[in-house]
């Protein structure tokens, strides 16, 4: 395959680990502003010897993009992954989604690591992004790798955990909790949350907030009353056009803006 540093079509060194899995192309994304250009392109992720797909979407207009990183579910890259990651691109990100579930429903967490690192080193490969400006964000498991992994990657200025999972850990495969890294966080951090959420419950999400808090970490909490786990994703599997989600979306979206 042609190596793929960025959708312009620059070239990288035979060091660097992506690879075009199709010719980048302009689709037309519906917005609440109206019609905006976007720019789409499946790439893979090498990682450990591994390919692993990755949805990308930016700008159509020429620019320096903040840039963004997005961890699906455990559930999979259903389609209302790929429409938020266009969304984003509308609004004005440059977003990469590996498929991190590629090889195992369940890698481990230093697998899915690695995955994110090399994403972000897509990123910054990339004429269109600015390297400077790099966020993650990720849903149910891809909240609890933000929250994990933000305060790892210092490549990464900011992050969204999408009702994640602070306090889970206690394997070979897991062995450390995102609540046991709080000391090492530097980068701000937007926790999205809804108040019936059985998987996740929301007393770990104010246990979590309140040791941030005590560390003295900048954090934004946004829970939505009612709302249960994955409540971005319908049960069709697109995105939801719900007034709850639509807030979150924004949410994000500005948060990003602010900290990126």
């Amino acid at each position: 395959m042609e190596t793929l540093g960025n959708i312009s079509g620059s070239s990288l060194d035979e060091t660097q680990s992506y690879e075009s899995v199709q010719e980048p192309r302009t689709v037309t994304v519906e917005t609440a502003e109206g019609e905006t250009q976007i720019r789409i392109v499946t790439v893979d992720i090498i990682s450990e010897g591994r390919n692993y797909p990755a949805y990308t979407a930016a700008p159509a207009e020429e620019g320096k993009y903040p840039a963004v990183v997005l961890l699906h579910s455990f559930n999979g890259f259903v389609p209302g992954y790929r429409e938020m990651v266009d969304r984003m691109a509308a609004d004005g990100f440059v977003v990469v989604a590996p498929q991190w579930q590629t090889y195992s429903i369940s890698p481990t967490d230093a697998e899915v690591e690695s995955v994110v690192r090399n994403s972000t080193e897509y990123l910054q490969s990339r004429d269109d992004a600015d390297p400077g400006r790099l966020g993650l964000t990720g849903f149910c498991a891809g909240g609890r790798y933000t929250m994990l992994y933000l305060p790892k990657i210092k490549e990464l200025s900011s992050g969204v955990a999408w009702y994640g999972f602070p306090y889970t850990s206690g394997s070979m495969s897991r062995p450390e909790k995102p609540a046991d890294l709080i000391k090492s966080l530097e980068a701000p951090i937007l926790v999205i949350h809804g108040s019936r959420d059985l998987a996740s419950d929301i007393s770990n999400i104010y246990k979590y907030a309140g040791e941030l808090d005590t560390a003295d970490k900048y954090f934004e909490l946004k829970v939505y009353q009612g709302e249960p786990h994955g409540f971005m994703i319908g049960d069709s599997g697109s995105m939801s056009e719900s007034s709850v989600a639509q807030d979150a979306y924004r949410e994000m979206i500005e948060f990003f803006e602010r900290t990126l």
